[in-house]
């Protein structure tokens, strides 16, 4: 299946210079979403993952399935002040500003071998800014899984060290 035909390019979106990449239509496409998440779950399906963690808001989406499916707890990575408990937070570079986020103080349990899933993979921040959150608390990073990677943004590279595994990638 084409996904990447699913994918609506928003120019100066969220501000002027930034061509965004639109997933929604994908999700509105039920058998694309269907074949996308089929896609990551199977590319999972046999690894020992304790806990899927998800970065606000469209990471949600993909990973409680993902979560559900692989038979894992699921921690939501959130912007500052939006989780009621005890948290730690980490502050990252995005394509366009600074942003940080937090996650519960007892969400991973040291050894937990943890997936990191995200929507998109861009600059590298926001998946850099999980990987340490995660492992502050002694888990260990089993795979980071996306759905689409802007390859031109070169985001693979802050976070070399780990599996990588994304359905598309756009190099333009």
């Amino acid at each position: 299946m084409d996904l990447k035909s699913k994918i609506r390019e928003i120019q100066d979106f969220p501000q002027k210079g930034i061509n965004f990449k639109d997933i929604t239509p994908l999700l509105l496409d039920h058998e694309a979403f269907r074949y996308a998440l089929q896609q990551m779950i199977h590319h999972f399906k046999n690894r020992k993952i304790d806990v899927i963690a998800s970065a606000e808001s469209r990471g949600f989406i993909i990973g409680s399935v993902l979560a559900y499916e692989l038979k894992a707890g699921f921690v939501p990575l959130r912007k500052p002040g939006k989780l009621p408990y005890k948290t730690i937070n980490q502050e990252f570079e995005k394509e366009y500003g600074k942003d940080s986020f937090e996650m519960h103080e007892d969400a991973i349990k040291p050894g937990d071998n943890v997936l990191i899933v995200d929507d998109v993979l861009a600059t590298g921040g926001t998946a850099k800014a999980a990987a340490n959150l995660v492992e502050k608390l002694g888990g260990r990073i089993a795979s980071f899984v996306f759905l689409v990677e802007l390859g031109f943004l070169k985001g693979r590279e802050k976070i070399s060290g780990y599996e990588i595994f994304s359905l598309m990638n756009f190099d333009k």
